[in-house]
């Protein structure tokens, strides 16, 4: 499964069945409501005697729920509970979104704005605000985005401090040298436009009919990194009034939501 690298052997402090455990829970892809001990066989390549012994320790967490009749298995409220807990503790939550709705309500109706945080090589949305077309682009909390081939992405690495950055090529490397090579040379380029403009670009990178711009934001007394996008169909959002228009909103927004300035 390419969503959670659990370890090289070399860590000792490393607890291989914790990870395993996680790696179960997201196993699930949108739209799957259940899943059977085979399925996250096959999506984990763990023995079936494993996944046993996971499933079941996760229904003793209450973690996830077993219909024994069907041999399925489902999410609980228990999951649920954790990621609110995660979004309650960022200090940025509520004055996100205030601020990320006036970016939205600015000139163009179009733009939809993100507020994102790194996961492995992903960056996941944890606060939007959609636009006022229902017709464009729709993202949610939960959405995700590669993180060397989005705007959002390539500004979390920018704001990231030297250690941080070397472990999400580390972890590229484990999924292949040409992976890690590729993630290295799209910061390098994120990283002069940003020194160059003071934000990050997405056109068409993360989706070809897709614009974008970002920012990092410095948050938890500089201990986290997140990414703030602007952004919108390509066909009704140029680069040219992101970067006029936008751009000095986006800045300005971000300054507004960190506890500390970039290095």
């Amino acid at each position: 499964m390419d969503d959670l690298d659990v370890g090289d052997g070399k860590d000792r402090n490393f607890v291989t069945a914790l990870a395993r455990g996680l790696q179960l829970l997201r196993c699930f892809r949108d739209g799957e409501a259940t899943l059977t001990n085979a399925d996250f066989s096959e999506r984990t390549g763990l023995p079936k005697a494993t996944i046993s012994r996971l499933t079941h320790t996760l229904c003793e967490l209450d973690y996830l729920a077993l219909d024994p009749r069907a041999g399925t298995y489902r999410l609980t409220a228990g999951v649920l509970h954790l990621g609110f807990s995660v979004l309650s503790a960022l200090d940025i939550g509520a004055r996100a979104k205030q601020i990320m709705e006036r970016l939205r309500d600015g000139p163009n109706s179009y733009i939809t704005v993100a507020l994102g945080e790194q996961h492995q090589l992903d960056v996941v949305y944890l606060v939007t605000c959609n636009s006022h077309e229902g017709v464009t682009l729709a993202i949610r909390v939960g959405t995700r985005l590669p993180i060397f081939h989005s705007g959002i992405g390539q500004a979390i690495l920018v704001g990231m401090d030297d250690d941080a950055r070397e472990r999400i090529f580390e972890i590229a490397g484990r999924r292949g040298p040409e992976i890690e090579a590729e993630g290295r040379a799209r910061f390098s380029e994120a990283r002069a436009i940003y020194e160059d403009k003071g934000f990050c670009t997405g056109y068409g990178i993360w989706r070809r009919d897709v614009n974008g711009i970002a920012v990092p934001v410095f948050s938890l007394g500089g201990a986290g990194v997140y990414g703030l996008n602007v952004g919108g169909p390509s066909f009704r959002v140029k680069p040219r009034q992101l970067e006029s228009v936008y751009a000095p909103m986006l800045t300005e927004a971000g300054r507004l939501l960190s506890t500390r300035r970039p290095d």
